[in-house]
């Protein structure tokens, strides 16, 4: 066999995830040439300070800051420095010049992701970005290769460590959320400012990168619905744990059909949610990450595994780096990404959901009755109402749980707002979803 010629590797950023990547290319050069069919030769690595602490021990003469002349000579750039610039314009350039690009850039992809799609497809190259979703774990192929003949029908994935882990210590440990964020900083699961994951950015970002994969249509991360966990409070957790839930902050990505059954479009969500404690999904702990996809076809699949760490994406970016190799040995252009279908992407209110409500009510004969009159109004069924007398802070008052069957968001937020102006109900203390049910 002959052994095709030595392909060049530009890596651009050394951090946690880029040092592991450039020491695993050193370390299994061989392994991974006879995998490829060609040898991988690291040619060097951008960054803005050569002379700064790294994680890892790598060769100094690797570090450069001209990023633009390292991608010009190189046929596979690796973008690992995050951010949109300058991020953006080494991609274009890389594009440009034939190379290929793997890249774990989240935000870049949400934001900017079709205009770089369409610039790889006109040059014939190929964007990879397996590590922007879900870190170690493979669902990106999956969704583009495995599932590509097959009809996705809904994804619910819990995308993000760092509320992930605050949640299960909320869930576990009893912990209220500051504390819990207080630990997960410790230990160096959130960062010093922790906005991006507790506000559900990180998470709604990746919700538009699997909608847009899952239904071959480009879905703006401005089209996604967030909101964060810092009201889920010990109080909700409690609740739902002795309902036989647990709190998780969901990325929801599904189609949305009429009473009739017609698909009207699809939707991307991320919010806190009540999931039962039976379903997959409420089996993951600590800072990983899982997705649970429901296709026509293949029926329910989840992907579980490492939702960040340096050696764990790094993992998922090797595997990128390799398709890309191969596909340099075996010849031809990239792959397109596909957004034939084009279909509207519609607003929270469409989507059909359930409520579990925490109500403090005026304790009194007849606020049931005033209440369920309110549901009825807004035409949301009542499925389980129950009463706690004396758990609330003020005298007179009682506590409502409520559930409802499956309603229309919109008229489930009307009802909530509804709610919150009776004067039968004291404050609404807790609305949280329910899905995997």
């Amino acid at each position: 066999m002959i052994e095709y010629r030595t392909l060049r590797i530009a890596l651009l950023g050394a951090g946690s995830v880029g040092s592991q990547v450039a020491a695993l290319l050193l370390e299994h050069g061989d392994e991974l040439a006879a995998r490829v069919g060609a040898r991988l030769e690291l040619a060097g690595i951008a960054v803005r300070d050569t002379t700064a602490q790294r994680d890892t021990d790598l060769p100094s003469d690797l570090f450069t800051t001209d990023a633009e002349e390292l991608i010009l000579g190189s046929d596979i750039v690796v973008e690992l420095i995050g951010g949109l610039e300058p991020a953006r314009s080494l991609i274009s350039l890389a594009l440009t010049s034939g190379a290929d690009v793997v890249t774990g850039n989240k935000a870049l992809l949400a934001t900017h992701g079709p205009e770089l799609f369409d610039l790889a497809e006109q040059v014939g190259a190929q964007l990879y970005y397996e590590a922007a979703v879900g870190g170690a774990i493979p669902i990106i192929r999956p969704l583009r290769d495995s599932l590509a003949g097959d009809r996705v029908d809904r994804i619910l994935g819990i995308v993000n460590g760092t509320t992930n882990y605050i949640l299960d210590r909320m869930d576990q440990g009893g912990d209220d959320f500051d504390d819990a964020l207080a630990t997960a900083t410790a230990l160096g699961y959130a960062e010093a400012d922790p906005t991006g994951d507790i506000e559900g950015y990180d998470a709604a970002q990746k919700a538009a990168i699997l909608a847009s994969l899952a239904f071959h249509t480009t879905v703006p991360v401005s089209a996604v619905h967030r909101e964060g966990i810092t009201g889920v409070t010990a109080e909700a957790v409690e609740s739902a744990k002795r309902a036989g839930y647990v709190v998780k902050l969901l990325a929801i990505c599904e189609r949305v059909r009429d009473a009739a059954g017609d698909e009207q479009g699809i939707s991307a969500r991320v919010h806190p949610a009540l999931v039962p404690r039976d379903h997959p999904l409420a089996a993951v702990h600590g800072a990983n990450n899982a997705v649970f996809v429901q296709a026509e076809a293949a029926g329910s699949l989840m992907f579980y595994g490492a939702g960040a760490g340096g050696i764990q994406t790094a993992s998922a970016v090797l595997g990128d780096v390799v398709s890309a190799a191969r596909r340099h040995v075996a010849g031809g252009p990239g792959v397109a990404e596909s957004t034939s279908a084009s279909l509207p992407v519609l607003d929270i209110g469409r989507a059909t959901t359930r409520y579990r409500a925490t109500l403090e009510v005026v304790d009194r004969p007849g606020v049931l009755a005033s209440i369920a009159q309110v549901f009825s109004d807004h035409g949301v069924s009542v499925e389980t109402v129950e009463q706690r007398v004396g758990e609330s802070e003020t005298d007179g008052t009682a506590s409502l749980v409520i559930g409802t069957h499956a309603a229309a968001e919109s008229d489930l937020q009307d009802c909530v707002t509804s709610l919150a102006s009776s004067d039968a109900v004291v404050a609404v203390r807790s609305v949280l979803r329910i899905e995997g049910e």
